[in-house]
């Protein structure tokens, strides 16, 4: 039987976008979803995760809206390159 002391929810939420996006390694991974396992509120906010992102990808454009300055744009295109 496993002994290793379940992740927090904290750690969870600082892992979810890799878990979703299948970039943790396997040791993460189980550790990951040993948490979900006993906790509902974690599950929850996993099927949350899930759908927001659905709806971002859905609703996402690679062209602003024709209202939004050119200024604002182009800063947040900069900010995204940094990251």
């Amino acid at each position: 039987m496993d002994q290793r002391p379940y992740i927090t929810c904290r750690q969870l939420i600082e892992f979810i976008g890799a878990y979703v996006a299948g970039e943790l390694d396997a040791e993460s991974r189980l550790d990951f979803e040993r948490h979900l396992h006993v906790c509902r509120s974690c599950q929850a906010y996993l099927q949350s995760y899930r759908t927001t992102m659905t709806l971002v990808q859905e609703l996402a454009t690679d062209e602003p809206a024709e209202d939004v300055p050119d200024e604002l744009v182009t800063r947040i295109l900069a900010r995204a390159d940094r990251s």
